[in-house]
């Protein structure tokens, strides 16, 4: 199975850097990295260059001019650039522990979804990470952690607690694996969700409404999510209204979506 890596970022080009790094000591590496970038001053280009240029896997910068956040738009350029079957989709601060990819190949199964697992990290150590450019190589000993079960890795564990659902509950993209053939069957993400909010639910709505089924990953895929403030959430009740229009009216496909890029 060939795994293409999408990471979105956004002007935090320090968080990038770590995160990249994290992704290219996989034990399993992808078969390429995508950084779908929502426009981005130049030194972000300037720090995916210096690590692209020695990299043992091909890493795509995708950039599209900043016109506010777009989101859906970024993540849809970069969908269609992909080469793989199956694609991992996380965000610019979320660092992978080094079996992430592995993890998500091993437990991706056809008419499925995954949601992997996320640590969150407090302030404090989220500033210590970044000025030391490394994680810690036993997280779950540090304090400033908010839900520490999270960092536990264990196969055994993984198999008894990870669960299928049919639910939208809980949706985070920032460690999220679809089949490329199922993002395309929706018209990937609906690029009528501007600002921040909901388009990841949105997205997991159409792939339910299509019958297929969430994965969610416990102790296994697991990720550690930079601290950072929350985002402005001007524009969440206008996108809270396009989430209803599409559970209500059991929608499969958006009108504008990742087809437009595809040639």
């Amino acid at each position: 199975m060939k795994i293409s890596l999408i990471i979105t970022t956004y002007n935090w080009k320090e968080a990038l850097e770590l995160v990249l790094n994290s992704a290219l000591h996989q034990k399993k590496k992808p078969i390429e990295i995508i950084i779908a970038d929502d426009g981005s001053r130049p030194d972000t280009a300037e720090v995916i260059g210096r690590i692209a240029a020695t990299a043992p896997i091909p890493v795509i910068h995708s950039w599209q001019e900043d016109k506010g956040f777009r989101l859906a738009a970024s993540r849809n350029k970069a969908i269609a650039k992909t080469r793989g079957d199956y694609i991992v989709l996380i965000d610019g601060d979320i660092i992978l522990e080094r079996h992430f990819i592995a993890d998500h190949a091993r437990f991706a199964r056809p008419g499925c979804f995954v949601q992997g697992t996320r640590v969150l990290l407090g302030e404090q150590l989220s500033q210590k990470i970044l000025f030391n450019k490394k994680m810690p190589s036993d997280p779950i000993c540090c304090g400033d952690v908010e839900n520490r079960k999270n960092c536990l890795r264990s196969d055994i564990l993984s198999c008894m607690f990870s669960y299928r659902d049919r639910g939208m509950y809980g949706v985070r993209t920032c460690n999220f694996a679809f089949w490329r053939k199922d993002a395309l069957a929706v018209n990937g993400f609906n690029e009528d969700f501007v600002g921040w909010g909901r388009e990841d639910s949105e997205f997991t709505a159409r792939l339910l409404n299509c019958g297929l089924v969430r994965r969610n990953l416990k102790f296994s895929a697991i990720a550690y999510h930079l601290y950072h403030p929350l985002s402005d959430r001007a524009h969440l009740e206008a996108n809270d209204q396009l989430l209803k229009i599409t559970v209500e009216q059991k929608l499969t496909w958006c009108a504008k979506g990742v087809r437009s890029y595809l040639g």
